[in-house]
Parts: structure tokens; C-alpha cells; sequence
């Protein structure tokens, strides 16, 4: 990791990283399968981001179709890991690719791709 944080941090932002790309996920696979899909992968997004969708019910407006509410209750987790997480730390910015579950992927993704010989 590139900045000294507490570990709490790193995991606190991993799992609100992890629950963010989760809605998107639904989201990305509700374009190809319905909700009520028997598909394992739909299942499981829909029974893992059901209850955070639910916690953000009374917040989500009613003109939002259904299919796009979880893109809508990610964007509070973005919000929350781009805005509120360095706030809270003290840091007025954290630069590009700061957070660091992206940037912890972003690194691997970099290895794999310099370590294939051409």
C-alpha cells in the first residue's frame, strides 16, 4: 500500500468498495437476466444487495425505475468512499486512484500485464 493508513481504514473502504461494485454488478447483470432469474450469479446479487437497497429505501425517489435503484444506492457508496472517508482522515484530496481497493487492483492488473513477454 502507498499511504500509511490504520488498517481499519483499508478495510472499512474495502468493504464499502466491495458492496459498491456489488450494485453495480446487479445492475450490469440485470441488463441480461430478469431479478427473478434462476441464474446463481443474479441470485446471489440480488440476495446480497436486497437489504442494503432496503436500507436506502426511504431515501431513494420513486420516479427511479427498479433496475436502476441499485446504480443509485451506489453512487451514496462512491460518494461515502470518495468524499466523506478523506474528510473524515483529515485530507483535503486524495489524488487519482486513491482508493485503495481500486488501486490495490489497478497494481495487479499493471504486474499481470508487465510480466507477459511479448
Amino acid at each position: 500500500m502507498s499511504a500509511n493508513f490504520h488498517p481499519l481504514i483499508y478495510i472499512i473502504d474495502y468493504i464499502l468498495g466491495v458492496i459498491m461494485w456489488t450494485l453495480i454488478g446487479r445492475v450490469a447483470m440485470n441488463i441480461f437476466q430478469r431479478e427473478d432469474s434462476q441464474f446463481f450469479f443474479m441470485r446471489v446479487f440480488v440476495k446480497f444487495t436486497n437489504p442494503i437497497i432496503g436500507i436506502f429505501k426511504p431515501i431513494t425517489p420513486s420516479f427511479i425505475i427498479a433496475p436502476i435503484v441499485p446504480l443509485y444506492v451506489a453512487w451514496f457508496f462512491f460518494m461515502i468512499r470518495f468524499y466523506l472517508m478523506p474528510w473524515v482522515l483529515g485530507y483535503s484530496v486524495m489524488g487519482m486512484l486513491s482508493f485503495p481497493l481500486e488501486s490495490e487492483i489497478s497494481r495487479q492488473i499493471y504486474q499481470f500485464f508487465n510480466s507477459i513477454k511479448f
